[in-house]
């Protein structure tokens, strides 16, 4: 393990995750969240960013528009994108906090990413974020992308947000995307991984008995087990290419190693990394960590090759790592 990594994991450890175990108030994260990533991020060079709105379908629980950040670094293939939902387990986060991440890995894999700005809990509860995903793919296909022009990506909650929106894709008959890319994705919220309970003392970030809590924050009574909230309970039907990356010492990596097996039941090809002595969703740190940096260049590499092949992407083998490179 490198220096710059454990003094981060020792940080993590020290700050991060004891704040998260004291914290009371859902605001108090949200705020913490975006004055800690706005100092901490690392914009990358030569990356562009535009604003923009999502109209969601005209219902009584749907209303108003999705803000949204276009993400791009260089010059991209405008013709491919990347839906990106970023982590915050439902309670924080924003496409600020995550620009930086869309941008990198919009790089990566030569296309543009929007981040779009789905409504949190408490107040919007399950299904609202779902609700977005869905109004936000939908926006993508009625400005003319192909699906097979989609990939989806996120990290942490929106990882799971990635594959609950991939879920109702298929439930509602949609076209599939072209691949989907999460980063320690949270997509089993019954609290019964046996990872929360080998890791929670490994885990340097995520406090495992705050989870439970946490979760409720966004289903209240609704079934945990539904699969638009636990994608891994989801029954799928020729799902597209994933890559699923995950540290092996986070409280939640068995929800990665649940979401793989699901879809290669159902026929998907994913690869699936586990890295050793990372935190939850490190590639937040890209421009700051090379082992962030890996793992986004990663990703934007199997973006690209499935965004610029669509149906005839090459078969990936399946893969697990434990150095990640």
């Amino acid at each position: 393990m490198g220096l710059r990594l454990y003094a981060l994991n020792l940080w993590l450890r020290l700050v991060v995750k004891s704040g998260l175990a004291k914290m009371k108030d859902p605001a108090d994260l949200k705020e913490r969240m975006e004055r800690d990533t706005a100092r901490l991020m690392l914009i990358p060079d030569g990356a562009h960013f535009v604003s923009d709105v999502i109209r969601r379908p005209g219902n009584p629980r749907q209303v108003g528009m999705i803000d949204a950040i276009w993400a791009s670094k260089g010059r991209p293939d405008r013709r491919k994108v990347i839906l990106y939902f970023h982590g915050g387990a439902y309670l924080a986060g924003s496409s600020r906090t995550h620009r930086h991440l869309g941008a990198a890995l919009a790089g990566a894999a030569g296309v543009r990413a929007v981040l779009p700005d789905y409504r949190l809990a408490p107040e919007h509860q399950f299904p609202a974020a779902v609700d977005d995903a869905i109004a936000s793919y939908r926006h993508l296909l009625e400005a003319g992308y192909d699906a097979s022009e989609i990939a989806l990506g996120g990290d942490s909650a929106g990882g799971g947000l990635c594959f609950a929106l991939l879920y109702a894709i298929q439930k509602r008959k949609l076209p599939k995307p072209a691949a989907v890319a999460a980063f320690s994705p949270w997509a089993d919220l019954t609290g019964e991984a046996a990872s929360l309970e080998r890791n929670a003392n490994r885990d340097v970030m995520l406090p495992v008995r705050r989870l439970d809590e946490v979760a409720e924050y966004y289903l209240g009574s609704a079934d945990r087990r539904h699969p638009l909230a636990s994608p891994v309970f989801a029954k799928w039907e020729a799902p597209p290419p994933a890559l699923i990356m995950a540290s092996r010492s986070e409280a939640i990596m068995d929800d990665s190693v649940a979401l793989a097996e699901g879809l290669r039941a159902a026929g998907g090809d994913v690869q699936l990394e586990l890295w050793r002595g990372l935190p939850h969703a490190w590639p937040i740190f890209v421009g700051r960590l090379g082992e962030a940096d890996r793992a986004v260049a990663n990703a934007g590499a199997f973006l690209s090759r499935h965004l610029k092949t669509g149906d005839d992407a090459e078969t990936m083998v399946n893969a697990e790592t434990d150095s990640g490179s």
